[in-house]
């Protein structure tokens, strides 16, 4: 049976009637527009999960600013993009807080990205998602040949761990607080403390 949903679009009602199937990705495509809530898709299986709570969107926000001041040209970062990690039923469609990949593949200007586009996910770790980041998606990232992903917890003092691919296994680099650096795909640093404050740019 398909159970029917209210969500609240641009001030009125929109309804979405929630699949007693596993979805295709065309079914995903057609669902209406909803910015209250994340939905991603797991071997077809609909998710719907609540937008991060403030803390987590600012550190989100900070993320995105460092790594966009320091990445190398013809890099870009897009914070929060469908990522469409599985085109075969079942389908799966991702939701990373963060991707960094090449400028040129955002110039296009697609719908949704596809896992062959990306070459760093990131995701930053919350209370209800501490167990799909750390097993599920790094599983799905590793099998859809991402080569590099981030993990960010937030819970106290920031801790980072760096995945990569080599030879198709995946394999952790980093795992840590302070400073974060690498070489690959581009040499980098990250102060992981600064992610917690506002770095407030001089007056001329």
């Amino acid at each position: 049976m398909e159970r029917v949903i209210g969500a609240a679009i641009g001030g009125g009602m929109s309804v979405m009637t929630w699949p007693d199937h596993l979805m295709t990705l065309e079914e995903f495509e057609q669902l209406p527009e909803d910015n209250s809530r994340r939905y991603e898709l797991q071997e077809g299986v609909l998710h719907a999960t609540p937008k991060a709570a403030g803390y987590h969107q600012f550190v989100l926000t900070r993320l995105s600013a460092v790594l966009d001041r320091i990445l190398p040209e013809g890099w870009a970062v897009v914070s929060e993009p469908e990522v469409v990690i599985t085109r075969t039923y079942p389908p799966a469609v991702r939701v990373p807080d963060v991707i960094v990949l090449g400028l040129d593949r955002i110039l296009e200007q697609p719908t949704r990205f596809h896992a062959q586009d990306v070459a760093v996910a990131v995701e930053v770790l919350s209370p209800g998602s501490r167990r799909v980041d750390n097993l599920v998606k790094r599983s799905e990232y590793a099998e859809a040949g991402i080569p590099f992903y981030w993990i960010l917890d937030i819970a106290d003092q920031p801790r980072f761990a760096a995945h990569r691919l080599v030879d198709g296994v995946d394999k952790e680099d980093f795992n840590g607080t302070g400073v974060f650096m690498t070489g690959e795909p581009f040499d980098l640093r990250i102060d992981l403390g600064a992610l917690r404050t506002r770095i407030v740019p001089k007056r001329e």
